[in-house]
């Protein structure tokens, strides 16, 4: 559910609009998977999915999306601090955000400010990362 709210909202700040062959080509699934996962999403009340129009994102729809996308900016940005490489924190990211507490968020979202903004405390932490 969290890759189709997030593509979702991607799709409709790039274009205006998620048609579900967009997001079926996004995700590399069918289109009838993506058919059946709207309509469920419809059901739950996070997004109105017209037959032959397009999606959009209700309001709570939007709010977990956004919570989502601000997971997975999260997630690499803390790895990118520490030069890990693109490839790896891509693959890396998207098994974590799955499954990451809110607490621990919240502790990963403190250290990468701190990282980001202390270069002595980043300098001793890399320091500390390479040995």
């Amino acid at each position: 559910m969290d890759d189709y709210l997030e593509q979702i909202l991607h799709l409709i700040e790039e274009k205006g609009y998620a048609r579900p062959v967009d997001i079926s080509k996004r995700l590399g699934i069918s289109q009838a998977s993506v058919t059946n996962m709207l309509q469920r999403l419809d059901s739950e009340g996070l997004v109105k999915h017209e037959k032959y129009r397009g999606t959009v994102l209700t309001e709570e729809g939007r709010r977990i999306a956004r919570a989502i996308i601000d997971r997975h900016e999260l997630l690499t940005e803390f790895l990118q601090l520490f030069g890990i490489d693109e490839e790896t924190i891509y693959r890396d990211v998207e098994g974590m955000e799955h499954h990451v507490s809110r607490a621990t968020l919240n502790a990963l979202r403190a250290v990468t400010r701190t990282l980001r903004e202390s270069k002595e405390f980043r300098d001793g932490v890399l320091r500390r990362f390479e040995t």
